[in-house]
């Protein structure tokens, strides 16, 4: 019984030792090197769409407030607005807008 702990615990410290030496290997550095340039030109891509897609949003915004800006002045031109004075009975006044479309 002892023997087989003995024996596992020999066998996981020779592969972990082994482990160990095979990441840290120039090959090993290598894969790491690779996969970290890899990810860094995803991430450049992932970045440059963003922005593309920021820029975008905000013509978006712009043309749809210049299309909101122009309907209001078309819909402004075409009502009729009236003012109505009336006096209340101690003197004073007040003013009343109507808004007709036409």
């Amino acid at each position: 019984m002892k023997l087989n702990k003995l024996g596992a615990f020999a066998i996981g410290t020779l592969f972990g030792t082994a482990g160990i030496k095979a990441l840290s290997s120039k090959d090993a550095k290598k894969v790491y090197v690779h996969t970290t340039a890899a990810a860094l030109r995803a991430k450049e891509s992932v970045m440059t769409t963003v922005t593309t897609v920021r820029e975008n949003a905000e013509d978006i915004l712009a043309m749809a407030k210049d299309i909101n800006d122009a309907r209001a002045k078309k819909r402004a031109k075409n009502l009729l607005k009236i003012r109505i004075k009336r006096s209340c009975h101690d003197g004073s006044f007040f003013i009343r807008n109507y808004y007709y479309e036409m």
